[in-house]
């Protein structure tokens, strides 16, 4: 069983839907109504309750949060951070170079067992 990935909403919605066509459950916040704009709280529990990955640059924010659950005994979210230094906005080729590291990511023979807190390297 591949992992299933939730992609931050600094994510564009056409890297769930390749993601999508090569076969992989990749959605994306800013492609769900229920789900855009709601505080990473919201998102870190949606994403622990529907056994998902959050796919985030954001960790200033996720890290507590995934912190915080393993130690209070909380449902976890997994999370895999990505750096905002290797994929850089305003670049021609980010979704392509995101959809590329993430297929790898996904393509892991231990994805599903990756520990909660991951990188996208």
């Amino acid at each position: 069983m591949t992992a299933r990935l939730l992609l931050d909403e600094h994510y564009a919605a056409e890297i769930a839907r390749q993601l999508r066509d090569l076969g992989h459950d990749v959605i994306a916040v800013v492609d769900d109504t229920e789900l855009r704009a709601q505080p990473d709280g919201e998102l870190f529990r949606w994403a622990a309750s529907n056994g998902r990955r959050i796919a985030t640059e954001n960790i200033k924010d996720f890290r507590p949060l995934l912190t915080r659950a393993c130690t209070t005994g909380d449902p976890i979210a997994q999370v895999l951070f990505v750096s905002p230094r290797r994929f850089p906005r305003g670049t021609g080729n980010r979704t392509r170079a995101i959809v590329d590291a993430l297929l790898g990511w996904l393509k892991l023979p231990n994805a599903n067992a990756r520990p909660d807190e991951d990188w996208l390297t």
